[in-house]
């Protein structure tokens, strides 16, 4: 008769573990939660070890004051709590403004009070059609604020657009996706529910004939280079703005894109990473750019010499007249006014970007190549912004090939008349 096994007891704090009746481990212990009490969270493992190891390091954040998701969390304190704890670790800041703005607006004041383990596709459906057909302002209560709007019945129908619908769907959708991954929920709800597919932003780049005069109007301006540089390469604004010299190699002709000077709310004008890893990305310069490039750092020269001691060298390549680096906003603001003084259609700066990779779609380069100039992550996004532009030159490759097999009435290649046997 064989002895029954001893079970093994538990060290100091590790709460309860056991094996539930589907095989898997479950572990549970008490951490402090989002708002601020102490409640039981549940953690999973296939086995007694990884369930173990789970609970022990919400209990070792916990014990470092750092609170933790439970399983009767309400969706508000987990958006909080995943907001704070978790994405501002993996989002860009700017990113993670936008992100809090949206759980601020929408998420938390149309689901923040229901249990996120009790939350159901059908309840996000729900949220998302009152989002899409209620005012923004009576929603915000806006109107009773300024007592205009539903408050004093006239509402003025200001609805949310479907580009911003779908973004509000993704931040929750991202947010329960660490909950699945953490084993705090068994499955996303949110990604049950399909919104409208998004249309892709319209935007009207430069022809090659408005592009000419783009550049030609561009020789007159301080920031010729900048111009010239955003439209024969594609470089985006940030990436130009962080551009230092050391970056630059005009005796070789190349341009190393490490970084985009962005302004974020708390560093202010910051050097961040570039947007993906395969924007960080090494390009060769066109002739005319290291012409222009090079009459930018004589004209720079001059400009320190002029500045004296007020002059701030940081090395940028594009700066205010005393050394800073330029804002991305200052940008933008003189960007519209040398579109207006040269009489040229108004368009956005990234819309210099998509003249870029239009124009040499159109002259028969490469999308790879494309894709690598651009710095984009997959090819697959090359194509799908600029589909447009690869059906218009399908169509034309079309026509082209229907005149060449069209027949004509002097066609040299016909075979001559067969000659008649009396």
């Amino acid at each position: 008769m064989t002895a029954p096994k001893r079970k093994t007891a538990r060290a100091n704090g590790e709460g309860t573990i056991y094996q539930r009746k589907d095989g898997r481990w479950e572990a549970a212990g008490y951490v402090l939660a989002s708002d601020g009490t102490r409640k039981r969270v549940r953690v999973y493992g296939s086995t007694r070890r990884e369930a173990a190891d789970k609970l022990a390091e919400k209990i070792a954040d916990s014990n470092r004051g750092l609170p933790v998701a439970t399983a009767d969390s309400t969706v508000g304190d987990y958006l909080t709590y995943w907001l704070g704890s978790v994405a501002v670790h993996r989002l860009r800041e700017n990113t993670h403004t936008r992100y809090t703005a949206c759980v601020r607006l929408h998420l938390i004041p149309g689901l923040g009070t229901k249990k996120i383990a009790r939350l159901t596709a059908k309840d996000v459906r729900t949220f998302l059609d009152r989002l899409r057909t209620t005012c923004r302002c009576c929603t915000q209560g806006l109107d009773t604020e300024r007592q205009a709007c539903c408050a004093i019945g006239e509402c003025c129908q200001k609805q949310l657009s479907p580009s911003t619908l779908i973004y509000v769907h993704s931040v929750l959708k991202s947010a329960l996706e660490h909950a699945v991954r953490e084993d705090e929920l068994p499955r996303n709800v949110a990604r049950n529910v399909k919104t409208t597919t998004n249309r892709p932003r319209r935007f009207q780049p430069l022809t090659a004939t408005e592009a000419r005069r783009f550049l030609d109007a561009a020789r007159a301006d301080r920031l010729h280079s900048l111009y010239e540089l955003a439209l024969r390469t594609g470089l985006r604004k940030g990436e130009l703005l962080g551009l230092h010299w050391e970056d630059l190699d005009l005796n070789a002709g190349t341009a190393s894109i490490r970084h985009s000077l962005q302004r974020t709310r708390t560093g202010g004008l910051t050097h961040l990473p570039t947007k993906t890893r395969a924007s960080e990305r090494r390009i060769a310069l066109p002739t005319e750019c290291i012409h222009s490039l090079k009459k930018r750092k004589e004209r720079q020269d001059r400009e320190r010499e002029t500045a004296g001691s007020a002059w701030s060298d940081g090395g940028h390549v594009f700066t205010t007249p005393a050394g800073r680096p330029l804002d991305p906003a200052n940008l933008t603001r003189r960007f519209r006014t040398f579109l207006d003084r040269a009489g040229l259609r108004r368009i956005r700066f990234h819309d210099l970007r998509h003249s870029t990779a239009t124009l040499l779609l159109e002259q028969g380069v490469d999308l790879v190549v494309i894709k690598e100039l651009l710095g984009h992550a997959h090819i697959g996004v090359t194509a799908g912004v600029y589909a447009h532009v690869r059906l218009r030159l399908q169509r034309q490759a079309i026509d082209a090939l229907g005149n060449a097999l069209s027949p004509t009435d002097n066609d040299p290649d016909d075979p001559p008349d067969a000659a008649v046997v009396r």
